[in-house]
């Protein structure tokens, strides 16, 4: 099976830059887009037949927002986590499958001068709940953009940003957590000594040119699903976006 998700920042503008193909040539089982910045019907997806669609857009026109798109039609699909302050912006997708969840998250990011840290505070206290509770039923497959490079290994420039949004030790540890209680980021699973694997890069200071780039898209995996990850994915020769996408392969 092959998963793949996809920060597009703007799914509309991400159509005209590659999109089409790169999904025409992986055909992946299911496809996690965040930060659409659209509602659906407001443009034409062209992927090939036999996709079911699912989106949570954004209240606020133009901004965040999440979608998949996916081969098997789910059992069930939920939008959100059920807690009122977190469910505005479109953040969360959960599909239950008979024998998984499949959850595409785009995680808040603390912005400049960290304004929203606190709120995302709250936000992985109650996602990390969130996913325990989804494990306790079934194995979970996350995805998406978490907004946080775990270690050092995982950015390019580790001094200059530690109190930056994206690598305070405060989010830094909130994934530690979630890892803590029962999950597996799948990347370090397979590559934990890799350098230079990086999922989003700034527009400024030709960052992607230099490979001066950050790993803040992730596939994790509940513990118990380890042994059926046969590959984690960095497509960073994709562009279309400030992200490329990343993919898992299950046995």
């Amino acid at each position: 099976m092959k998963l793949i998700s996809w920060n597009v920042n703007g799914l509309r503008a991400c159509l005209g830059k590659g999109f089409p193909d790169f999904v025409k040539k992986e055909l992946p089982d299911i496809l996690a887009l965040q930060e659409v910045k659209m509602e659906e019907g407001q443009a034409q997806i062209p992927l090939p037949p036999g996709y079911h669609s699912y989106w949570n857009s954004a209240e606020k026109k133009g901004y965040s927002g999440t979608a998949v798109f996916t081969r098997a039609e789910p059992l069930a699909v939920t939008r959100g986590m059920g807690i009122d302050r977190h469910d505005h912006e479109g953040r969360l997708l959960t599909l239950e499958y008979p024998d998984f969840w499949f959850v595409n998250v785009y995680t808040p990011n603390s912005q400049q001068e960290l304004a929203r840290l606190d709120y995302r505070m709250e936000w992985e206290e109650d996602f990390r709940r969130y996913l325990v509770g989804l494990d306790g039923k079934k194995p979970v497959i996350v995805c998406g953009d978490m907004n946080v490079a775990h270690q050092d290994i995982d950015l390019k420039n580790p001094g200059p940003n530690r109190n930056s949004a994206g690598f305070t030790q405060q989010e830094r540890d909130k994934l530690t957590a979630l890892l803590a209680a029962g999950f597996t980021d799948t990347f370090r699973l397979l590559y934990p000594e890799k350098t230079g694997a990086y999922s989003w890069w700034s527009y400024r200071f030709r960052a992607r040119e230099k490979n001066a780039g950050w790993r803040i898209d992730y596939f994790l995996v509940s513990r118990r699903l380890e042994e059926q990850v046969a590959d984690s994915l960095i497509y960073s020769d994709v562009y279309g976006s400030d992200h490329c996408p990343v993919g898992l392969l299950l046995k």
